[in-house]
C-alpha cells in the first residue's frame, strides 16, 4: 500500500483516506464529549464545583470558535493534507497536557489548546471527502467526515469515561493523545496528495465573511444546536441526581445519545444534498418535543434514556443542512464555510453548557437545563423564520479546492 498518492483516488484509497479523515474526527468526539462524561471526576478531584469545571468545557469551544476562523485564514494557502497533519499534532499535545494539568486553570488553557484544532479540521476534512466522494454531494461528504465524531460519542467517550471512573480522570485524556497519535499515522499515509487539495489566496477565503447571510445563518447554528448541549454537558447529573442511577450508567446514557446522533448523521446527510432546509426544520422542531418531554418526566430511568437518544437523533438531522447551505452562500471558500459551521456548533457548546450552568446556579434545578434548551433552540428556528434567505438547492456546489 503506498503511503500517498498524486492522481485522483481509486476507490480504495479513497475509502482509505475517507477511514483517515473518520479517525480523526473520531478522535475529536472522543476528547469533547468525554470531557463532559468525567465532569464530576475533575470536579472532585480539583476541589471546584460543578459549575465552575463546565468553564474547562467552555474553554474547549471557545477554542474551536476562535481557531476555526484564524487557523483556517493563518493557513489559507496550504495544502489540505498538510493543514490536516498539523492539525492532528496541535490536538494530540492539548490532550497530553489536559491529562497533566493541576489546577482548574491549567485544564481551562490545555482544553483551549486542544479546542483550536476542531474547527479547521473539519473544514479541511469536508474538502478532501468532497473531493473523493464528488462536489455534488456535499452533504455525504460533511456526514461521512463528522461520522467519525458521531462514533465517538457511541463508544469513544463512554470507553474512555468508563476508564476515567476507574483510572482517574487523567486516563481519559492520555488515552486520547494515544488515539491522535493514530489518527495522525492513518492522515500522513492514506490522505491523498493532490493539486485539487491546495490552498486558496487568503483574501478568497476572507471574502466569504463578507456575506451577511453567512453570519446569519451562523447564529442560527449556534443558537439551536445550543440544546444539545445544554442537556449533554449534565448528563451524568441527569443520570444520577435526576433518575436515581447508579454512576455505571452514564456510560450507557452517553452511548445512547451517540447512537442517536450517528443515526440523525446518515439522516441528515441524505436530507441536506436532496432538500434545501427539510433536514433542519424537521430536527429541530422535533428536537423542541424531545427537550420538553425530557424537562417534564426525564427523572424516570427508560423516558431519560430514550430522550437522550432523541435529543442526539434530532438535533443531528440538521447540522449537515446547515453545512450544505454555507458552502452554497461562500462557494469559493469551502474550507472556511466548513471550519465556521463547526465554530457555530461549539459557539453553540458553549452556550448550552453556560446556560444550563447558570440554571442550575441560580437553583432551579436538572429540569431547568432542559428548558434552557428549548428556549435556545427555538430562538434560534425564530431567527431562520425571518432573517435567513432561502438558498435553492439547485445552487452550483463548490469544488474541492479550498
Amino acid at each position: 500500500m503506498p503511503s500517498s498518492f498524486h492522481t485522483e483516488p481509486s476507490r480504495r484509497q479513497g475509502n482509505l483516506a475517507l477511514l483517515a479523515l473518520a479517525l480523526g474526527s473520531f478522535a475529536i468526539g472522543t476528547s469533547e464529549f468525554a470531557s463532559m462524561g468525567i465532569l464530576q471526576l475533575f470536579a472532585s478531584t480539583l476541589g471546584i464545583d460543578v459549575p465552575t469545571a463546565t468553564h474547562a468545557i467552555t474553554a474547549y469551544a471557545l477554542g474551536v470558535v476562535i481557531g476555526a476562523p484564524l487557523i483556517t485564514l493563518m493557513a489559507a494557502r496550504l495544502n489540505r493534507r498538510t493543514l490536516l497533519l498539523c492539525l492532528m499534532v496541535l490536538f494530540t499535545v492539548g490532550n497530553l497536557l489536559s491529562s497533566q494539568a493541576s489546577d482548574i486553570v491549567q485544564l481551562i488553557a490545555a482544553r483551549f489548546i486542544t479546542g483550536l484544532a476542531q474547527g479547521a479540521y473539519f473544514g479541511a476534512g469536508a474538502v478532501v471527502a468532497s473531493h473523493i466522494v464528488g462536489g455534488e454531494r456535499a452533504g455525504k461528504a460533511f456526514s461521512l467526515v463528522v461520522s467519525g465524531l458521531t462514533i465517538a460519542m457511541i463508544v469513544g467517550s463512554p470507553l474512555v469515561t468508563f476508564l476515567g471512573q476507574h483510572l482517574g480522570w487523567r486516563s481519559t485524556y492520555l488515552c486520547v493523545t494515544a488515539l491522535g497519535a493514530l489518527a495522525l499515522l492513518a492522515l500522513w499515509a492514506w490522505t491523498p496528495k493532490s493539486g485539487a487539495l491546495r490552498g486558496n489566496p487568503v483574501m478568497r477565503e476572507f471574502a466569504a465573511l463578507a456575506h451577511v447571510q453567512v453570519w446569519m445563518m451562523m447564529a442560527v447554528a449556534a443558537l439551536t444546536v445550543a440544546s444539545i448541549f445544554a442537556v449533554y454537558t449534565f448528563i451524568g447529573p441527569w443520570v444520577t441526581d435526576s433518575a436515581g442511577l447508579p454512576a455505571n450508567q452514564v456510560p450507557l446514557a452517553l452511548a445512547l445519545f451517540g447512537l442517536g446522533m450517528a443515526l440523525g448523521n446518515i439522516i441528515g446527510g441524505r436530507l441536506a444534498d436532496r432538500y434545501p432546509y427539510r433536514g433542519m426544520l424537521l430536527g429541530f422542531g422535533l428536537a423542541l418535543l424531545v427537550l420538553v418531554t425530557l424537562a417534564l418526566v426525564g427523572r424516570h430511568p427508560a423516558v431519560l434514556m430514550l430522550a437522550l437518544f432523541g435529543v442526539g437523533l434530532t438535533t443531528m438531522m440538521a447540522i449537515p443542512t446547515i453545512q450544505v447551505r454555507l458552502v452554497r452562500l461562500a462557494p469559493g471558500a469551502p474550507t472556511l464555510m466548513g471550519a465556521m459551521n463547526m465554530a457555530s456548533l461549539n459557539l453553540a457548546n458553549a452556550l448550552g453548557a453556560w446556560a444550563g450552568g447558570m440554571s442550575l446556579a441560580a437553583g432551579y434545578g436538572l429540569p431547568s437545563t432542559s428548558w434552557a434548551g428549548v428556549a435556545l433552540t427555538a430562538s434560534g428556528l425564530l431567527l431562520f423564520a425571518v432573517g435567513v434567505r432561502r438558498v435553492p438547492a439547485t445552487t452550483a456546489p463548490a469544488t474541492a479546492q479550498g
